[in-house]
């Protein structure tokens, strides 16, 4: 679809403007495109904790300043936010209550039973977001197959609604047993809080995500509440202010599963935006990959707090489901993407033990990094690169910082003090000990996804990854590196290349026989139908994308595995050709199947999706040259002090090759490049890296 006809916006014949913004936890990053022209300008804006969407405000005033931006000219924006993230993790939501079954009121407390650490004897689970006191249970019961056999005590709803209210809680979610087969108890105790209590706001299990297991249905539901006046109040709040500044273009929001929604969808499907920002990332990176011709790629962000780390295989994100929110599962499906505290601004310490540790700690974007001179002291991982000499040779973050060299050193000193080090040893310390961290998480993601990094790419971006990058990859045995153009901003512009899509989920509980196809396919033809409206109601009146897969597994196991399914084999009844898909997915995950075993269909899913608009870029002629640095600098690396290329990214043109070590300065991120790596830049503007196996 076309950017226009998706928003309803028509700015006639002059320019057009698409914008992604995308809020991490030190910057706020923009990208904006001038369609016609296919000019691309990015940004980065401190952001402003205490007022979120302020800094929106500033970066939209800058790119006018800047670029040239006409905010009545902008047809698309796009917006992905760490306000709920940051909600669940600070533990700074709604008051909540619970409803549920009578007798079942430790449902949340019970879990799944399971330590966080299995390792620790000092380890605890953690506290609820809805504390033991604010869980009522009602008498009401429904039977598995859907039959009712206790009606909801309405009388026990009245005085479970007048304790919630007297406790404090503001909104309350219902979840019933077995509300996935049917949520109509669920419902008849939300419209009766409705007539008792307006002013609560009300969720339930079955509207959330209406899946088998009452403890992961549960959960979501609650993440979905938690979180929803903040989110409700943001995203009207930004509203305001776009249309204040005459953008006529409706917002959109990425989502945790790559895709975008509207703002009113928003505000009520909250849970399904919690991990917009790192979703949109691989997204960008999966749009960059695909330009390269790179089909294998090992993502890696790194922002201010953390690193995340995602796998792209054919050009494609991979998807999944039990992603952590803070301490808490998610169980809709998200981009799967692992996340470790290693970032630009995690803070280094010596413990008791004289040990020195990196993270998870962050000092943010207030006051952020010693070398940022914004009030910060404690040495963090930017400051050990500005000590090594990777940074500090020219502004950062478009002008808005420069690098004190002097306070990183002081504060990286009083570290090498407290381990009898030199300054720079400390700081490669640091270093080492943050891509030991990162080399960790990668190696178990590798291994559950049973893939050898070896013929993986590398995309490092966001503000950190290009800094670290070579490093990781380095250790990782992998010899291929690939930076996009603007590595600081790839989230940002995940969100303009990202497709409307909606996630759609039947439970059904049912052993594979062709007995069971006709109600497989009257599942699958309501989700169709449910596809199909969401997109329309999303503004998207081109075809529709209708991606099918089920939750499957053996008779007796415990978990399912997701596996793709074709809708002709339900149109057509063909139960062999779900169960050979099966086996075969499974003997690819496990490398084991068992073809005569009986299978299980626990859940159907459907994902409909809306395509995006078809954005493209310029290319350029490659001219094989070798490029000359603008100078020399002095960094510390390999032990020693050595004196290296520093280059200038927009100076560098396609074809352009040049040997490390180096340092690539640009506006939103600086890229790191070990002794012996060869550089070369491609029609795309992308920086590849090769190293010696």
């Amino acid at each position: 679809m076309a950017g226009g006809a998706a928003l309803g916006t028509d700015v006639g014949d002059g320019a057009d403007w698409k914008i992604g913004v995308d809020i991490g936890g030190t910057f706020i990053d923009f990208c904006a495109l001038e369609a016609r022209s296919g000019r691309v300008a990015s940004l980065k804006v401190l952001t402003t904790p205490d007022d979120p969407g302020a800094e929106l405000m500033t970066g939209l005033t800058l790119l006018a300043e800047r670029e040239g931006l006409d905010a009545t000219a902008v047809t698309r924006f796009v917006h992905g936010t760490t306000v709920g993230v940051n909600t669940v993790i600070q533990r700074k939501g709604a008051p909540l209550a619970l409803f549920t079954n009578a007798g079942f009121e430790d449902v949340i407390e019970l879990a799944r039973l399971r330590m966080p650490d299995v390792y620790s004897l000092f380890c605890s689970r953690p506290e609820q977001l809805i504390t033991r006191d604010r869980v009522f249970g009602i008498p009401a019961r429904m039977r598995s197959d859907g039959r009712e056999t206790v009606k909801p005590d309405l009388a026990a709803v009245a005085a479970a609604v007048a304790s919630a209210k007297a406790r404090g809680a503001v909104g309350i979610v219902v979840a019933f047993l077995h509300a996935w087969r049917d949520g109509a108890q669920e419902e008849v105790v939300k419209a009766e809080i409705a007539r008792l209590a307006p002013e609560l706001f009300v969720f339930t299990s079955a509207e959330v995500w209406p899946v088998i297991r009452e403890y992961e249905r549960t959960t979501t539901a609650i993440l979905n509440a938690y979180v929803h006046p903040r989110i409700a109040g943001y995203l009207s709040a930004l509203e305001e202010r776009l249309e204040g500044r005459g953008v006529p273009a409706r917002c959109l929001l990425t989502k945790s599963n790559g895709g975008v929604m509207n703002a009113a969808e928003g505000k009520r499907a909250c849970v399904s935006m919690l991990l917009s920002g790192t979703a949109s990332g691989v997204i960008g990176a999966a749009w960059f990959a695909r330009q390269a011709g790179e089909k294998r790629v090992l993502t890696l962000d790194i922002g201010g707090t953390s690193a995340d780390f995602a796998l792209i295989i054919d050009g494609e994100a991979q998807y999944g489901t039990g992603e952590m929110i803070g301490e808490f599962p998610l169980y809709i499906p998200s981009v799967s993407v692992s996340s470790i505290g290693i970032g630009g601004g995690s803070i280094a310490s010596v413990d008791g033990q004289g040990v020195l540790r990196v993270g998870p700690e962050s000092a943010g974007s207030t006051p952020g990094p010693a070398c940022y001179g914004r009030g910060g002291h404690q040495a963090t991982v930017t400051d050990a690169m500005v000590v090594c000499g990777w940074l500090g040779h020219s502004e950062m973050a478009y002008g808005q910082l420069s690098m004190d060299t002097g306070l990183a050193r002081a504060a990286v000193g009083r570290l090498a003090e407290a381990l009898g080090r030199s300054v720079e040893e400390a700081a490669q310390a640091i270093l080492d000990i943050a891509v030991s961290e990162m080399f960790v998480e990668v190696e178990k993601l590798s291994s559950r996804a049973g893939v050898d990094l070896k013929d993986f790419t590398l995309m490092p971006f966001g503000g950190g990854g290009p800094m670290l990058g070579a490093f990781l990859a380095r250790e990782l045995g992998m010899t291929r590196l690939i930076a996009p153009r603007r590595p600081g901003v790839v989230s940002a512009l995940g969100g303009l290349v990202a497709d409307l899509r909606g996630d759609f989920v039947r439970t059904l509980f049912a052993e594979l026989s062709p007995g069971v196809l006709p109600e497989l396919h009257r599942a699958f033809a309501a989700m169709v139908q449910d596809g199909r409206a969401w997109l329309a109601a999303q503004g998207h009146a081109g075809p529709a994308d209708l991606r099918l897969s089920a939750d499957m597994r053996y008779v007796g196991q415990s978990y399912e595995i997701e596996v793709p399914l074709q809708p002709a084999w339900l149109e057509s009844g063909d139960a062999e050709a779900i169960a050979r898909e099966f086996h075969l997915t499974h003997a690819r995950i496990y490398d084991f199947d068992d073809a005569q075993g009986r299978v299980e269909i626990v859940n159907l899913r459907l994902s409909a999706i809306g395509a995006g608009p078809a954005l493209t870029f310029p290319e350029w002629d490659e001219v094989d040259e070798q490029a000359e640095p603008e100078r020399e600098i002095a960094v510390h690396t390999g032990g020693a002090r050595r004196a290296v290329g520093l280059y200038r990214r927009a100076e560098l043109k396609p074809g352009s090759r040049f040997t490390g070590p180096a340092v690539v300065a640009q506006e939103d991120t600086t890229v790191a490049i070990p002794l012996g790596a060869r550089a070369r830049i491609d029609r795309h503007l992308n920086l590849h890296l090769t190293f010696a196996e």
